[in-house]
C-alpha cells in the first residue's frame, strides 16, 4: 500500500523523512504477527501507528483495544488487563473478561507499556510467550490470540539498567521497533499541521482561518516544541478563539509559547543550532577583515601624505596597495585630498609605477572608535534601507539568515 494513501486514509500531516520511514516499518510488518514496539516523545502521535498495524493486517477485522498503562492504578491492572473472578479481591462482585480475553483474534495497544509493575510485566511476557495468561483469583490456564502493539516515552535502557523493566520483556516486545520523530525534527511539517489546526478550528468555531506570516512560519520550525504536536494543536485552538487578528504575527505568536522553551528574546529556541554559530562566526569574519582593511588604507595613506612614499620602491606600502586595491577587491577606486587626485585604479587591473606623492598637507589623525557591534548594525540598517525593509532580501545580502536578522534587528532595535 502506497504511504499516501495510508497517510490520507488515517488523517496524518506531514513530508518528513523521519515519519514517512515509521510509515513505510509499519506498513511493512503489518501482515506479520511480530511484535511492535513505538518509541517517541510525549505528543507525536505514536498512538497513529498500531492503528494502521492492525487495520492493514489479517486481524482488522477482530477487535482493537487500546490501554493507557500509565493510567490504571497499581493494584487493578492485573485485574484490568487479565480479568478477574467473583470474589478474588474487595468490590469483585462478579467475573470479569479481561483485555486480553477481550482483544482475542485481534490488536491490543499498550500505550506507556514501560509503567506496568513488575508482576504484571511477568504475566505479560507469558502471553507473549505462549499466548497463556490466568484471571485474578483463579487457578485456570487460559488462550488467547492477540497482536501486541507497546509504545513508551521511557528511555528502556535506563529503565532496565535500574530495574524498572524486565530486560527479557524488552527484548520480547522490541522485535520491530519503530521511532517517532518529535516535531521539532520533522521540519516544515509543523507549518502543515498548523494550517490543517486552524482549518478545522475554524470550521467548529465558525471563524476565519488563521493565516501565517513567513516570519512566523519560521519561527514555527525553529521552537523546541516539547510537547510536539499536541501542544501545536492546543495552542493553535486557544488563538482560534481568542486571537481577533487573523494574520499571525511572531510577536503574537510568541505570547503563546512557554516562555522557559524560548531563548534571546523569544523568538527561538534555547539551544541555537550550529548553523545560528556559524552565521555569525562568518559575518563576525567579514566585519573584522573590513576593519583591517580600512587600518592598512589609513597607515598607506598617512604615509603618503607625511612622507611622500614611493609605493613602487616601499615592499609593505606595496603590499598593502596590491592588497586593497587588486581588482579582485576593488574594481575601481578613486580618492581624493584637498581636490588632489591620489589614487586611480581602473577595472582592468593597475600597474605599480612609482608614485610620489609629497604635499605639504596639514592634517589630523582620528582615533579609530570603529566597535563590531555599531558595524554590524550600521550594515544591517543600510540592508533594509537598500531593499525597503524586505527582510528576505535583506538577510540574503548580508549572508545571514532571516531569523538571524529577525534577532538582529529586535536587539539593535531597527524595527521602527
Amino acid at each position: 500500500m502506497e504511504i499516501q494513501s495510508v497517510k490520507q486514509r488515517f488523517g496524518i500531516i506531514g513530508n518528513s523523512p523521519l515519519l514517512i520511514r515509521a510509515l513505510e516499518i509499519a506498513v511493512h510488518v503489518a501482515p506479520t504477527n511480530i511484535s511492535v514496539l513505538i518509541n517517541g516523545e510525549s505528543g507525536v502521535g505514536k498512538e497513529n501507528i498500531p492503528k494502521i498495524i492492525h487495520h492493514l493486517s489479517s486481524r482488522k477485522h477482530g477487535p482493537y483495544i487500546a490501554v493507557n498503562c500509565g493510567a490504571i492504578p497499581e493494584g487493578t491492572i492485573d485485574s484490568e488487563l487479565f480479568g478477574h473472578e467473583k470474589g478474588s479481591f474487595t468490590g469483585a462482585h462478579d467475573a470479569r473478561k479481561g483485555y486480553f480475553e477481550e482483544a482475542n483474534e485481534g490488536t491490543i495497544f499498550l500505550d506507556e507499556v514501560a509503567e506496568l509493575p513488575h508482576s504484571t510485566q511477568v504475566r505479560l511476557l507469558r502471553v507473549l510467550e505462549t499466548g497463556e495468561f490466568i484471571r485474578v483469583g483463579s487457578s485456570k490456564v487460559q488462550k488467547t490470540n492477540v497482536r501486541v502493539v507497546a509504545a513508551t516515552n521511557e528511555n528502556f535502557e535506563r529503565a532496565i539498567q535500574s530495574g524498572k523493566f524486565r530486560e527479557d520483556l524488552f527484548y520480547r516486545l522490541n522485535q520491530v521497533p519503530i521511532a517517532m520523530p518529535p516535531l521539532r525534527e520533522r521540519g516544515n511539517d509543523v507549518v502543515l499541521l498548523f494550517k490543517k489546526f486552524a482549518a478545522d478550528f475554524s470550521e467548529k468555531y465558525r471563524v476565519p482561518s488563521l493565516q501565517l506570516t513567513p516570519e512566523s512560519e519560521l519561527l514555527l520550525t525553529q521552537y523546541h516544541w516539547p510537547g510536539n504536536v499536541r501542544q501545536l494543536k492546543n495552542i493553535t485552538e486557544q488563538m482560534s478563539l481568542l486571537e481577533q487578528e487573523r494574520w499571525v504575527y511572531p510577536e503574537t505568536l510568541s505570547a503563546y509559547l512557554p516562555q522557559a522553551n524560548l531563548g534571546q528574546n523569544g523568538l527561538i529556541k534555547q539551544n541555537h543550532t550550529q548553523q545560528d554559530f556559524s552565521e555569525r562566526e562568518i559575518l563576525y569574519k567579514v566585519l573584522f577583515d573590513m576593519r583591517n582593511d580600512i587600518t592598512d588604507l589609513k597607515k598607506l595613506v598617512l604615509g603618503i601624505i607625511q612622507n611622500g612614499v614611493n609605493i613602487g620602491e616601499n615592499p609593505e606600502n606595496a603590499a598593502i596597495y596590491q592588497k586593497i586595491f587588486s581588482p579582485e577587491n576593488t574594481p575601481s577606486v578613486y580618492t581624493e585630498i584637498h581636490d588632489n587626485p591620489v589614487i586611480t585604479v581602473s577595472p582592468a587591473g593597475y600597474h605599480p609605477a612609482p608614485m610620489v606623492m609629497n604635499h605639504p598637507v596639514s592634517h589630523e589623525i582620528i582615533e579609530e572608535t570603529l566597535s563590531l557591534s555599531d558595524t554590524e548594525k550600521e550594515m544591517i540598517r543600510k540592508a533594509l534601507q537598500k531593499h525597503k525593509n524586505r527582510r528576505r532580501n535583506a538577510a540574503k545580502e548580508l549572508g545571514i539568515s532571516e531569523r538571524t536578522l529577525y534577532r538582529k534587528i529586535k536587539e539593535y532595535d531597527l524595527g521602527k
